[in-house]
């Protein structure tokens, strides 16, 4: 979802977190100017450690957004291959 405005536009981020046993998965989406990405992340737990819920939480959303961010960048990088047809270094 784009909502425009005076002071500018709006994109839509989103996060869902789902606990198992011993890991913890998150998936992070963005829509904004029409395209959407998502992202995935995982944190398992050792079953040596304690348990703490909160830091695999953490941890999984880190990862997804981490993901997300890969995936913006990549397509980044090719709608400027697109407009300047000229190849465009990985972007960090």
């Amino acid at each position: 979802m784009n909502v425009s405005s005076n002071q500018g536009r709006e994109w839509a981020v989103g996060v869902c977190v789902d606990e198992h046993e011993d890991h913890t998965r998150a998936t992070t989406w963005l829509v904004g100017d029409d395209r959407g990405f998502t992202g995935v992340g995982v944190a398992r737990r050792n079953p040596d450690d304690r348990d703490v819920p909160a830091i695999g939480d953490e941890l999984a959303v880190a990862r997804a957004l981490a993901d997300l961010a890969e995936q913006m960048l990549k397509a980044t990088a090719g709608d400027i291959e697109t407009v300047t047809h000229e190849h465009v270094h990985p972007l960090h």
